[in-house]
């Protein structure tokens, strides 16, 4: 099963892609970041709680989209926005309502795909789940100050958020899930050549240095680089799939003023598209 603490993607797909660096495997990307379904609590939460939007989309538990006649509350976009600061390496400079919003959207309709195809996913091993979540606790930069590693450190760090440890430990589950599913549809079957490691190491790696002679030798980084080619092939068949899941539900975000954000954010998805990965910021072991 995939470590799930780093995302897949950021940019193009916000909670699908992440920056390879982050990654000691495929996980992520991909959600920033991951919650999947709205969750019951949110659902059920008497009040919105203040947001980085201040706009007047925020209203209580208003209904701001529809996904396949799934509902998404004003309340599941606030805690999305609360969530992503659990994720490791995601940035939260542009944690915008929309931006939460559409990676709700993508996540909700990868949930109701995994549905479809394999409810079982949704109910991955408990232990592994919580070895996970421990290691959130372990890796989270707050944490160096709060010790998480306590229940009342841990219950302190959330409050900060304002999140709760069930909160918390629901969405983990949901994200471990989505992100194993992901893993084992994608990642199967794909390989590298060593040509193609080679091909990436002189061409990409090398001229990064400017004293070549202090680039660090193939065998050293073979298997980081062939981990960046295999996200690549990975990322690219995801944006591919969502698309097609996009294109072939039903989506319908009744908030006018999210509506046209979120717009703006999938023209840019679609223009990062036709941009090389190097150029988009994939980097190098």
């Amino acid at each position: 099963m995939i470590d799930p603490r780093p995302n897949i993607r950021s940019n193009r797909r916000p909670w699908i892609k992440q920056r390879l660096q982050a990654l000691p495997c495929l996980a992520a990307l991909l959600f920033c970041a991951i919650a999947m379904e709205p969750s019951l609590s949110a659902q059920q939460s008497a009040a919105a709680h203040p947001s980085a939007d201040t706009g007047q989309w925020h209203r209580l538990n208003a209904v701001v989209a529809v996904v396949n006649q799934q509902v998404l509350l004003a309340s599941d976009v606030d805690e999305e926005m609360r969530l992503v600061h659990l994720l490791p390496g995601s940035s939260t400079e542009d944690n915008s309502a929309a931006g939460a919003l559409e990676r709700l959207i993508t996540r909700l309709l990868i949930e109701q795909q995994i549905r479809i195809e394999d409810p079982s996913q949704l109910n991955p091993d408990p232990q592994e789940v919580q070895k996970s979540l421990v290691g959130l606790r372990q890796d989270l930069p707050g944490c160096k100050i709060t010790d998480c590693m306590t229940d009342a450190g841990w219950k302190s760090f959330l409050a900060g958020l304002d999140l709760t440890p069930d909160q918390v430990a629901a969405y983990w589950k949901d994200r471990y899930a989505v992100l194993g599913f992901i893993g084992q549809r994608f990642r199967s079957g794909i390989s590298v050549r060593p040509e193609e490691i080679a091909d990436y190491y002189n061409k990409i790696l090398v001229p990064l240095y400017r004293n070549q002679a202090e680039a660090p030798t193939l065998p050293s980084v073979s298997a980081r680089i062939e981990e960046i080619l295999l996200q690549q092939r990975v990322n690219a068949m995801m944006d591919d799939w969502v698309q097609s899941l996009r294109d072939q539900g039903k989506i319908e975000i009744v908030d006018a003023s999210l509506r046209d954000a979120v717009e703006q954010i999938d023209a840019r998805s679609k223009a990062e598209t036709q941009t090389p990965p190097q150029k988009r910021g994939d980097t190098a072991p």
